[in-house]
């Protein structure tokens, strides 16, 4: 019989962040990357959790219809979600966060509406539970 639990995901992996242009990003020869919780991981559960709640909180103050959020809530929420997901940015720093650290740093990038290929790229990464399984390079 087959075991299945082979096919088991890890809960991190890493995204070799590209620029707007589509080209890998390297820092001195190293590749410019982002650590993020995949959906097998309990901080993407978690993610996912407060989206729920979210979208039905919307309803019950519209009357049970669906409702979409102004688009400054909706970036701030992405980037909210984004940063919880996010272990780690290498090979990389972000001087318009300052001397922010850990989720506040990630927020900050996240929110910024002019980096915001980089967001779609995690969105797009987190999304591929391929992406997570062992010795994947996360790519």
């Amino acid at each position: 019989m087959y075991d299945i639990s082979q096919q088991a995901v890890a809960d991190t992996t890493p995204i070799h962040v590209k620029g707007a242009d589509g080209d890998y990003l390297y820092s001195d020869g190293k590749p410019v990357l982002i650590i993020i919780y995949g959906p097998g991981s309990q901080q993407y559960a978690e993610v996912e959790a407060r989206q729920t709640n979210r979208a039905v909180k919307r309803m019950q103050e519209n009357d049970g219809k669906v409702s979409v959020p102004p688009p400054t809530q909706r970036d701030a929420e992405r980037a909210e979600d984004l940063a919880s997901i996010t272990v780690a940015f290498e090979n990389f720093t972000y001087p318009p966060a300052a001397d922010k650290q850990g989720t506040e740093l990630f927020r900050a990038l996240y929110a910024d509406r002019k980096l915001g290929f980089i967001a779609e790229q995690v969105l797009k990464a987190v999304g591929n539970w391929g992406k997570f399984m062992p010795g994947s390079a996360g790519n």
